[in-house]
């Protein structure tokens, strides 16, 4: 992946000094819209269209916005400097938003992805070695297999193809034979249904101050969708702890059952569980998602579609790629970057809460103070990518315009930055080669650009169906 710049420019400086010295009279606070009342309609307003309402609010009152939600104070950072000095030089004072944390440790329970201070440390460095590059280089054989057998059943012509519905099941295949060592079954569907009624619950309750309890009778659905995910997780741990450890193959669940036997107290049972149910969710969705709208860039840009596919027909000569040959797909792999660009999976990351005061920007912020970083609108802002609507792969060439450093954060930044960034990398590069070995993905006649979605993560508001025809053998 292309690096970002390093840049020394005036503006960079000057953000760097205001980040240490406060400029600001000590109480003030940046501008924003007005609150009224309680603040609460901005609230409204964010929970029905969060990425728009932090787009207008930006180019109304800039790169620092703060909104007065009582009896909060949230602050909306967009420039990519001190998005870094945030998430990097400042991430000893921040703690993720307990509200947010609340409602995914719901499903997630006490994981990694939930976990705060020693306990989340210790979590991260005892997983990180799965997620090491050497480690990723092993999965792709695996995901070469998933990809290959999914691939096998995909139609061409006729109707256009569900490939949103098609990416997600081959990306539950793919975390399930890496984590279970398992193959997809008939439950994918009702899987995939499950993910999605609880991605949109999560979201709308991130909006609510406490949730209802999910034993109220309109949370039927929720409930339904959480029992299918538990029953997947718990159905392949009672099926490994039936084997004997001699029998047990070398997967992501393995290890994480060494652990346990390894460390108890540290790593009980119901830990393993939490962390199945993590890599499940985040292991599958990110890959899924990003796949979705790379394949409506391909077929939305002819051009880019057949310069991509002319370098994997070269690099590859009809074989599935291996670990070695994923850095000579540059061409593919630019592609994928610009669609994080348009399209992270994560738009806005999860808010974040001081600790103690923060300095930013010349700001001084007193604790309690909620940050909130839309890294979707950075990668959308022409100030750092001219023309940032159009799809542009060129954009991560070698001898391109420096990208500013921090304006290009799809997996996040600093000691938060997303564990699975290189395996996710690794299975896109890979599904996507294969695809264009087997496809050529074109936008059925009269169809509208599909509308982003956020529910957690960024899907199509509407399901995702693509023309597709087979390439020779």
């Amino acid at each position: 992946m292309k690096p970002t710049s390093t840049s020394a420019c005036p503006f960079h400086a000057a953000a760097s000094d205001a980040a240490a010295r406060p400029s600001h009279p000590p109480g003030s606070w940046p501008p924003g819209p007005p609150p009224g009342l309680t603040g609460w309609s901005l609230l409204l307003r964010m929970s029905r269209d969060l990425p728009g309402a932090l787009q207008a609010w930006r180019e109304e009152y800039g790169d620092i916005v703060h909104l007065r939600i009582w009896p909060e104070h949230q602050v909306i950072v967009t420039d990519p400097g001190l998005v870094r000095e945030l998430l990097v030089g400042q991430h000893e004072a921040l703690d993720r938003w307990e509200r947010g944390i609340a409602v995914m440790s719901q499903l997630h329970g006490h994981s990694v992805l939930t976990a705060e201070g020693g306990a989340w440390r210790a979590k991260r460095q005892a997983l990180q070695p799965a997620f090491a590059p050497k480690a990723v280089h092993s999965f792709v054989p695996v995901i070469g297999a998933a990809a290959g057998k999914a691939f096998e059943s995909w139609q061409d012509g006729g109707a256009p193809w569900p490939i949103e519905s098609a990416f997600t099941s081959l990306g539950m295949d793919v975390i399930l034979r890496m984590l279970f060592a398992s193959e997809i079954d008939a439950d994918a569907r009702q899987a995939e249904r499950a993910v999605h009624a609880v991605s949109v619950a999560g979201n709308a309750e991130m909006y609510w101050p406490a949730s209802w309890p999910d034993a109220m009778p309109w949370k039927r659905g929720k409930r339904r969708a959480m029992a299918v995910l538990r029953s997947l997780i718990e159905r392949h741990l009672a099926a490994r702890l039936a084997l004997a450890r001699p029998e047990w193959p070398a997967d992501l669940l393995t290890r994480l059952l060494t652990l346990h036997l390894d460390h108890p107290a540290d790593w009980p049972l119901q830990a393993v569980r939490d962390e199945c149910m993590t890599a499940f969710l985040a292991g599958h969705e990110t890959a899924a998602a990003t796949l979705t709208w790379w394949a409506w860039c391909m077929a939305a840009d002819p051009q880019a579609q057949a310069a991509a596919r002319a370098e994997v027909d070269a690099v590859l000569q009809g074989r599935a790629p291996g670990a070695q040959d994923l850095p000579a797909l540059g061409c593919l792999a630019r592609t994928l970057q610009e669609t994080l660009r348009l399209y992270p999976a994560a738009p806005v990351l999860l808010t974040r809460r001081a600790r103690q005061p923060v300095v930013l920007g010349g700001w001084r912020f007193p604790a309690r103070t909620m940050f909130t970083v839309p890294l979707g609108l950075m990668q959308r802002d022409a100030r750092w990518f001219p023309d940032p609507q159009a799809f542009r792969p060129e954009r991560f060439a070698d001898g391109a315009p420096a990208i500013e450093r921090g304006a290009f954060m799809p997996f996040g930044a600093g000691p938060r930055v997303c564990m699975g960034q290189h395996l996710a990398l690794a299975e896109m590069t890979t599904v996507a080669a294969m695809f264009l070995q087997r496809f050529v993905v074109a936008v059925p006649p009269g169809m509208a650009p599909p509308e982003p979605e956020m529910n957690i993560t960024l899907r199509p508001r509407t399901p995702l169906h693509l023309q597709l025809t087979r390439r020779p053998a």
